[in-house]
């Protein structure tokens, strides 16, 4: 028990601990995975709570660095399971974030933009800004991967705009870097070229000069430009930041391949060569494929201007069958990609059914008190903005006691089956819905119709249990209803709608059961519509 103790105790500092993690995942991946193995089973005494499946799918994502898809997309699954059932947003948004990003290095950009598109929608009110701005970040990258930069456009645009509100530099900067490689990538480097600018702006107003990912994207669209030198320096600073850069641990060799692309387009053949060779046993070790394909097309164009066209002509067989070994893991990769995304399209299946049971009452089918309080507050305050009425009656069974007292448990239960059912037919709108709030007691919110056709739909189902053929269950037992009817006042609560319609259940009750009671306050709405 102390050492469980002890282990809550340090919570935030785990919290701390896994923060940092996340931000410095692709930095080290073997020190990374040693970090989160140890984190792991220190938080694993507290039981499967939200910290250690932060951490799980944290291990999952570095494995997917790795190369094994297979076990990233099985505990991707087993933690979006976890977070559908215990309504953990955030982490169930996190899942989707890491899926998006595997669909995207396998080629599926489709699925990429799906899974970022419901990262964001999983988003709650408690999700820290800056994450928030990242998905949003993220989201951009994927419509940009998809060819529809008007859409990422706007995402970057809101992205940056919302870290510059909370004053958070490395997200604004990671916009604007992500924004201008995009156009570059899309074929439109002047307009890169301008969003760079704004990079450069911002990053000597608060004293920071460019990181290396920056000026590797800088030196890739000054080539396009055909700044040729520019191009050279900002990639040789790229390179020369990047021992003690905060960058993944694969990034040099992309560095290296836009070096000698530089070093290529000012003439410097060997240099180039030299580049790349290095930038080609990096992917060789890395397993960068994609990357590696790139590597070997620019060392094909190399040789070309050194006229050397026969090996120019291998290499580039070289580049395309690169490219063709790629093609074949991505569809792999997609496939258990694909697995793990219809396991967590299960788990959000199955997770929704479980919330829907909650709010369900088990004998009747109907919703219970639990959704009443959940969604009736959202209803009113919805349509007191629009204008909208809303109805609500409260039925209660007429001498029902009797019924289970004379008969059985069984026969009451029975007619509230059936009761039920009945009441499960009336046209109660859009936005309506039916309850058992308990017992005998019943509750009906009808919307998007004016108080008279309520009434009239009110009326007509009480003679529908009227004349509903009781005698199989009660015998010779009459089954009635009593109900009151209000309608909502702008600006009033659910306690006040409930309470209205309390009230003129019992004064129909009072008045002799089986008949609508009127609430004075949807009389006054009646009269009030008819002069209108």
């Amino acid at each position: 028990m102390a050492a469980h103790g002890r282990v809550a105790d340090s919570t935030p500092e785990l919290d701390a601990e896994l923060d940092l993690l996340e931000e410095r995942i692709g930095w080290d991946l073997a020190e990374s995975l040693a970090q989160l193995d140890r984190l792991i089973e220190t938080l694993r005494p507290l039981g499967e709570d939200d910290l250690f499946w932060r951490a799980t799918l944290l291990r999952a994502e570095a494995i997917e660095r790795q190369g094994d898809s297979a076990t990233a997309a099985r505990l991707i699954g087993e933690v979006h399971r976890w977070a559908a059932e215990h309504g953990s947003q955030r982490l169930i948004s996190r899942t989707h974030r890491l899926l998006a990003r595997i669909a995207t290095n396998t080629g599926d950009l489709g699925g990429g933009l799906e899974h970022m598109l419901q990262c964001v929608t999983a988003l709650g009110d408690d999700t820290p800004p800056a994450e928030r701005v990242l998905a949003l970040i993220k989201l951009a990258d994927a419509f940009a991967a998809t060819g529809s930069m008007a859409a990422a456009r706007e995402r970057f645009e809101q992205a940056f705009a919302a870290a510059t509100e909370i004053g958070h530099l490395e997200r604004q900067t990671t916009a604007l870097n992500n924004y201008a490689y995009s156009e570059y990538e899309a074929g439109e480097p002047q307009r890169s070229w301008e969003v760079l600018q704004r990079l450069r702006a911002l990053s000597q107003a608060h004293g920071r000069p460019l990181d290396a990912a920056e000026l590797d994207t800088v030196a890739r669209v000054a080539l396009e430009l055909g700044h040729v030198e520019e191009a050279e320096r900002a990639a040789r600073a790229a390179l020369d930041q990047y021992p003690q850069a905060p960058v993944e641990a694969d990034a040099q060799a992309a560095y290296l391949l836009t070096f000698g692309m530089a070093r290529h387009r000012r003439g410097d053949l060997e240099g180039a060569g030299t580049a790349l060779a290095e930038s080609a046993q990096l992917c060789e070790r890395h397993g960068l494929g994609r990357l590696a394909a790139g590597v070997l097309a620019e060392q094909a164009a190399v040789l070309a201007s050194a006229g050397r066209f026969e090996d120019a002509y291998r290499r580039l067989c070289e580049a395309n069958a690169a490219e063709r070994r790629q093609r074949d893991a991505d569809r792999e990769k997609q496939a258990r990609t694909l697995q793990a995304a219809y396991e967590v399209a299960d788990a959000r299946r199955q997770a929704e059914s479980f919330r829907d049971q909650a709010r369900r009452d088990p004998l009747t089918g109907l919703h219970n008190r639990r959704f009443v309080d959940e969604r009736l507050p959202g209803l009113l305050a919805r349509c007191a903005a629009d204008g909208a009425p809303v109805i609500a009656a409260l039925l209660d069974l007429d001498h029902f006691k009797q019924i289970n007292d004379s008969l059985s448990h069984q026969a009451g239960d029975a007619v509230l089956v059936a009761f039920a059912g009945l009441l499960a037919q009336v046209e109660v709108g859009a936005d309506g819905f039916a309850a058992r709030l308990g017992g005998e007691e019943f509750l009906l919110v009808m919307t998007g119709a004016a108080v008279p056709e309520s009434i009239m739909k009110v009326a007509d189902f009480r003679q529908a249990v009227l004349a509903h053929r009781w005698a199989p269950i009660t015998g010779e037992l009459p089954v009635t209803v009593s109900i009151g009817v209000t309608a909502a006042a702008p600006g009033g609560t659910v306690a006040d709608l409930l309470g209205r319609a309390d009230e003129a259940l019992y004064a129909a009750k009072r008045a002799g059961r089986n008949r609508v009671h009127l609430d004075e306050l949807a009389d006054l709405a009646d009269r009030r519509q008819r002069r209108d």
